[in-house]
């Protein structure tokens, strides 16, 4: 049974794992940056409290249910987000670049009840969600709450809070279920890490939709009382005046961002190169993750900056996991060294713990350890061993202390530009087209994006138009998912039990 509790201050507490405590300290400084608008701690505290009293209407409790919102990177995004946290429901952000195919099959996997959308969404999804029978808010269209309850229901951190959805080696993706108690495992964890401060200022480049940024970006700052800055769209150009303006401190982003920043600043006048590394040059931290980050990027970068990037290593279900240290040698081509409360052992393909240099898969065990994968307990239950680690798939050696990545155990797990994209969606949807046959999607490696997703394929003679077929499957699934090349072949490689050997693709397109 929740408790209503009429103090305010004590209801965020306990609600928000602590994300506002630096902002009831000091409720007038700058939370978020957003466009020509400034938004204080106090007034994302009185707005997502709102927004809260808002979704419970007559009720005192969400009592987890889900509450999908799609809202573009700003002030909005994060009332929502705190406000269905402070409800009691589970948050399921949609990613604002998807097609309404791929958002139909989150809302109807998370089976949520609520769908909350900014006003630029809302022909999109508007009449497909009233069909369903759901409740739909318009942020533009909002009311006040009619009879609101005087308080905000009390939490157990063992509640389910999010659910976010990766691609894994089925060929739907899965909801990837975290508490609060995860959630409050992962922040405090990467604050203590590097160091974050309410004197920090960092711009946020990356989808709200991913762990990348909603934990490492948005919810680090907060939780900081530091302040975050959003941009509506990427744009290096933008990025470097922001820079300039000298209050960004911090930055953290996907090698593809990072090689397409080097790329705009190579085509830049001598003069103003040097100002942007004078800029660079006084930033507290730099960092790069969700794909493997090249060497010469780095080197690049350093070149640029005068900061060696720091690496991480993390994934949907655990958060972060490994990371070089903010203090201390950060090796190129490493993702470091375990965090704090997370275990990390690297085992072979029997399970057993492997010793030295031996390369074997990383496992991970600790609080920030994901719950479930939502509605599919055998997946859940084959993700973990019988003594409770989580399976990550990636293999890696472990070198003076220091991880490196080797490779990932299955093929059809591609990372392209932060993503961890599953070929075997992509192969399912391309099988629907008329006029393919047969298809295998693989990734090759690419300096910018880490991995290519491109695609062999196989039509018996029906003649295809490529780029026809780009713009199908782009109405089909988001464009980061699509296959950027083509090839149609007679066949595949196969091994005698009529597998296709992916790897044997892999020379057609490199």
């Amino acid at each position: 049974m929740s408790v209503i509790v009429t103090d305010f201050t004590q209801t965020f507490l306990s609600q928000m794992l602590n994300i506002t405590a630096n902002a009831l300290k000091n409720p007038a400084k700058e939370a978020i940056v957003a466009g020509e608008e400034s938004y204080n701690y106090q007034a994302l505290i009185d707005a997502s409290r709102a927004f809260a009293h808002q979704l419970l209407e007559t009720s005192d409790d969400l009592k987890e249910t889900r509450v999908a919102f799609m809202v573009s990177p700003s002030f909005d995004y994060v009332r929502v987000q705190w406000g269905i946290w402070l409800a009691g429901g589970v948050a399921a952000p949609l990613c604002i670049t998807y097609p309404l195919p791929s958002l139909q099959y989150v809302i109807e996997d998370t089976q949520a009840e609520i769908v909350v959308v900014g006003p630029e969404y809302a022909a999109l999804l508007k009449d497909w969600v009233l069909e369903k029978g759901l409740r739909f808010i318009v942020l533009s269209e909002e009311k006040e709450a009619n009879g609101s309850p005087a308080g905000l229901p009390t939490l157990e951190k063992s509640r389910r809070a999010m659910i976010l959805y990766t691609s894994g080696t089925t060929s739907l993706p899965k909801g990837v279920v975290t508490t609060h108690a995860n959630l409050e495992a992962q922040i405090s964890t990467l604050i203590k890490s590097w160091k974050w401060s309410e004197n920090d200022h960092i711009v946020c480049v990356l989808p709200l939709h991913h762990v990348h940024g909603i934990i490492n970006v948005v919810s680090c700052a907060l939780w900081s009382g530091a302040t975050v800055q959003f941009l509506p769209s990427f744009s290096a150009e933008a990025l470097f005046e922001l820079f300039l303006a000298g209050k960004v401190n911090l930055f953290m982003a996907v090698p593809t961002i990072y090689f397409k920043l080097i790329s705009y600043w190579e085509g830049l006048p001598a003069e103003r190169q040097q100002e942007i590394t004078e800029a660079l040059s006084k930033f507290r931290l730099m960092v790069s993750g969700s794909a493997a980050l090249p060497v010469t990027v780095m080197e690049k970068w350093k070149t640029i900056s005068t900061h060696t990037l720091l690496e991480r290593y993390g994934m949907t279900e655990i958060g972060m996991g490994i990371s070089n240290p903010y203090d201390g040698e950060r090796k190129a081509g490493y993702i470091g060294k375990p965090l704090a409360g997370v275990k990390v052992r690297l085992v072979d393909d029997e399970g057993n713990e492997v010793k030295g240099r031996a390369a074997g898969e990383i496992q991970i065990k600790g609080n920030n350890v994901f719950l479930e994968y939502w509605r599919r307990p055998e997946a859940t239950q084959k993700a973990f061993t019988e003594d409770g680690w989580f399976k990550t798939g990636d293999v890696a050696v472990k070198e003076k202390g220091y991880y490196r990545i080797l490779g990932r155990d299955s093929i059809d797990i591609i990372k392209s530009g932060g993503y961890k994209i599953s070929a075997l969606e992509i192969e399912e949807v391309l099988r629907t087209h008329p006029a393919i046959k047969d298809c295998s999607v693989i990734g090759i490696p690419n300096e910018e994006w880490g991995e290519l997703v491109v695609a062999a394929i196989i039509t018996d003679g029906v003649a295809v138009d490529l780029k026809e077929l780009n713009t199908w499957i782009r109405e089909k699934m988001p464009a980061y998912k699509t296959p950027r090349q083509y090839k149609i072949v007679d066949d595949f490689p196969r091994n005698a039990m009529g597998k296709v050997t992916k790897n044997d693709l892999k020379p057609l397109f490199l």
